[in-house]
């Protein structure tokens, strides 16, 4: 941040504390959050901007204002889900990560039958340039499905795309073996479990679906529940 320039108060706290924006502002409203730029702490108010000469209080200890980022990789094992709390008997990735990181946003999410590359940050833009449609990340996946993919299917969802209710998906793919039943497959959106609803649209049910590329970022070898902090690409 240069001199003088300010942002919203409550995506500094969601990236500081590790929460959404939403839940940002819930605490702006109950009167947990105090600003301070002299002798005097001041409720904050909903809107409110910040600047580094701004001191910013949670529960009455100060929060540091601190600009480092943290980009970590993520070899998400299946079974496991990207949520902060579990869902029923599936437990939530940041079990499988130091209390350090805990803090740390997932960047877009894998559903929790699907394992692989996810990332994880505190920089809000950068997850936010992942993420939009409108910059394009492209994304591979190693896909196996529960029978062959026929010739015609295959056309249908490279060159021409499938209809579904929240519009067409139109998906990359290429063989990876001999049969017909395992696929990369390569996608620049990002709308949910939609290469599962892409096959399950024509009759075939996904049995693995494993993401080993996301933008500039692979897998690097990382083994099942590894992860690794990584450079802002």
């Amino acid at each position: 941040m240069q001199p003088g320039q300010e942002i919203r108060l409550n995506k500094y706290l969601a990236e500081r504390l590790g929460i959404s924006r939403r839940q940002a502002d819930d605490l702006i409203a109950a009167g947990k959050i105090l600003i301070s730029k002299g002798k005097e702490k001041i409720p904050a108010v909903l809107g409110g901007r910040i600047d580094k000469n701004t001191e910013i209080y949670y529960n009455n200890k100060l929060l540091p204002f601190s600009q480092t980022y943290t980009y970590l990789a993520l070899n998400k094992p299946k079974g496991y889900v990207c949520s902060r709390k579990k869902q029923g008997e599936a437990e939530t990735i940041y079990t499988l990560l130091p209390e350090k990181y805990q803090v740390l946003k997932t960047v877009g999410r894998l559903d929790k039958d699907s394992s692989g590359l996810i990332l994880l940050t505190n920089d809000g833009d950068f997850a936010y340039q992942m993420t939009h449609p409108k910059f394009t990340k492209e994304k591979v996946y190693e896909v196996e499905l529960n029978r062959e993919l026929s010739p015609l299917h295959q056309q249908m969802i490279a060159d021409f795309g499938v209809e579904l209710p929240d519009g067409n998906s139109k998906l990359g793919l290429s063989h990876m073996d001999n049969g017909r039943k395992k696929w990369q497959v390569v996608m620049s959106e990002g709308r949910n479990r939609q290469i599962r609803r892409t096959f399950e649209a024509l009759g075939y049910r996904v049995v693995k679906l494993h993401r080993v590329q996301f933008g500039k970022y692979q897998l690097s070898g990382l083994r099942t529940g590894e992860f690794v902090e990584v450079e802002k690409v």
